[in-house]
């Protein structure tokens, strides 16, 4: 009798798998610096989280804001660029748990389960940022993070 199969649902505390793509995109953006940002979100049908949206190099800050939604949660991983006050460049991945006051509870609750199994899969965050609204992630706050 197997019943185990049937008390794990997407409520499991393990969380939601990671898709390979998803892995293979959080590469690209880590190591070879094909994407400023990408945006993740959870598939419910199959159990796993999967890539909603990359952006490419040149996009900006406010592209990647304006992407995610105002009433749904998602993972998000942003490439932030700067100079040093010693004039060197350099780069920080922020991991942003985007969970806007207006989602529905159970997204709230999906995400903030499977958060720890995802940063887990895909290794590599210098910060971690926890935005219920656009101010709690805005640049600035990115920026002070960063130095």
């Amino acid at each position: 009798m197997a019943f185990r199969t049937t008390a794990r649902g997407p409520n499991a505390s393990s969380g939601m798998g990671v898709a390979d793509h998803s892995r293979s995109a959080f590469l690209e953006l880590q190591r070879k610096k094909m994407h400023r940002y990408v945006i993740f979100k959870i598939d419910e049908k199959k159990k796993e989280v999967v890539v909603e949206k990359t952006g490419g190099p040149a996009e900006s800050y406010d592209d990647f804001a304006a992407s995610l939604p105002e009433n749904d949660c998602r993972y998000a991983v942003y490439d932030f660029d700067f100079v040093t006050s010693e004039n060197c460049q350099k780069s920080k991945i922020f991991f942003i748990a985007w969970s806007p006051s207006t989602s529905r509870i159970r997204a709230k609750m999906l995400y903030a389960t499977s958060k720890d199994r995802f940063k887990r899969d895909l290794d590599g965050f210098h910060y971690e940022i926890q935005a219920t609204d656009p101010t709690e992630m805005d640049l600035e706050v990115i920026r002070d993070r960063a130095r």
